[in-house]
């Protein structure tokens, strides 16, 4: 194929890659936030022992990461990502035909994470990252765009099955769609890029930067990594049980659906604007603005009781995630160079990934002890909001020492 062709199908590939990472809805607590109440009340689960569930297969899960990298340098994205929509399909499956026995069910759940949450997140970002690898700015925003309005259908349309049919045939519904339709179209359209392209993206000279000994020993390190890790603590733990919390307020199970539409559609038109903003205005201040806005709706949620109310949180917490987003991935660069970039990013997503993974807990212990999901959102308003301090505060390292030696 020449460049040309080449290059332009590398366009081809971002909304392929978008509904690569759609297909990780059956491993993404808010997928199975769609069906936790049901599947607690069928299986006859109580909430601890499902975060529990949550907690041991989002840490196991999150390993599968590591092999899914080397398997797609090795044998490529087209076939790397159909025998992960497969294993997530197949995991989705036996989800629907579970019965309540523990162990079970957390083999079956930490098959769902690590395939579809995990290992097709990587499928999926990779698959950009090998045709854009020099220049992935415009790429990205537009595969981000895209993600964003597939998520917010997804939601819809599986929150209604789930209402209408029950959620064992909502989820094999989504199962038989993995397999039989997302497999195949992968299969079909999905390509490897050239091998010229990739390394050409590749050699490029690298960035001197900070080592990640150099980074741990920062404040902004841990300014920007405990503040998105609260943001993912807290956004897991609703993701879960969001439903309940929602019920406690008065709200039905439509409503929890509609709210979760629209922050996620809030949350992509943030991220469109950040991306710009992030140019123009410090990065530590569009954080500090994100987690204060995120630590005003915590503490305002248990005082909600009208839907107008409903909305406003909705836009609050969208506004902030979708900024936290944005910051998340550009921040490290920005702050300690590309030398060691993977190392450091990798340290972060980890202190992320252990706060997710915590969340779920916090809130079902909570509810456990004091009958309602109030007192967890008090105590995590606070912390959210001294985050923000922080962030508004901290100052990123001087260019001029960012200069270790690769």
């Amino acid at each position: 194929m020449p460049a040309t062709g080449r290059s332009r199908y590398g366009w081809a590939i971002v909304p392929l890659a978008s509904l690569v990472m759609l297909a990780t809805l059956p491993g993404r607590t808010h997928g199975l936030g769609l069906i936790t109440e049901p599947l607690l009340a069928d299986l006859q689960l109580d909430r601890v022992a499902f975060a529990n569930i949550n907690l041991w297969a989002t840490l196991l899960g999150a390993a599968f990461c590591l092999p899914a990298g080397w398997a797609l340098d090795r044998y490529g994205v087209r076939r790397v990502t159909v025998a992960m929509l497969l294993a997530t399909g197949a995991s989705a499956w036996a989800l629907g035909l579970a019965s309540g026995a523990f162990l079970p069910l957390l083999l079956i759940v930490t098959l769902t994470r690590g395939f579809g949450q995990s290992a097709l997140s990587v499928c999926s970002i990779t698959a950009v990252g090998k045709w854009f690898g020099r220049r992935p700015g415009p790429a990205m925003g537009t595969y981000a765009f895209l993600m964003g309005l597939f998520f917010s259908v997804a939601f819809g349309v599986v929150g209604w099955a789930v209402r209408d049919h029950g959620w064992r045939v909502a989820w094999s519904g989504v199962a038989l769609a993995l397999m039989f339709v997302f497999a195949p179209l992968m299969l079909l359209l999905l390509r490897d890029a050239p091998k010229d392209l990739e390394a050409g993206n590749d050699n490029a000279q690298t960035t001197a930067g900070m080592t990640l000994n150099e980074a741990l020993r920062t404040p902004v390190f841990w300014v920007f990594a405990g503040g998105t890790a609260l943001y993912g603590l807290v956004s897991s733990g609703l993701g879960l049980f969001q439903q309940a919390v929602l019920a406690e307020r008065g709200f039905d199970q439509k409503t929890y659906h509609t709210l979760l539409v629209a922050t996620t559609l809030v949350s992509l038109v943030a991220q469109l604007v950040t991306g710009w903003l992030s140019t123009r205005i410090a990065i530590g201040r569009l954080t500090g603005v994100a987690l204060l806005l995120h630590a005003a709706g915590l503490g305002w949620l248990p005082f909600i009781t009208q839907l107008g109310q409903l909305w406003a949180f909705a836009a609050l917490m969208g506004i902030s995630g979708g900024i936290i987003i944005v910051v998340f991935f550009a921040v490290w660069s920005q702050a300690f160079g590309r030398a060691h970039l993977g190392r450091i990013q990798a340290s972060a997503q980890m202190v992320t990934v252990l706060a997710s993974a915590v969340g779920p807990l916090l809130f079902a212990k909570c509810h456990a002890l004091a009958g309602s999901y109030s007192p967890v959102l008090f105590v995590l308003a606070p912390v959210g909001f001294l985050f923000a301090a922080a962030a508004w505060c901290v100052k990123l390292p001087p260019q001029d020492n960012q200069l270790s030696a690769p």
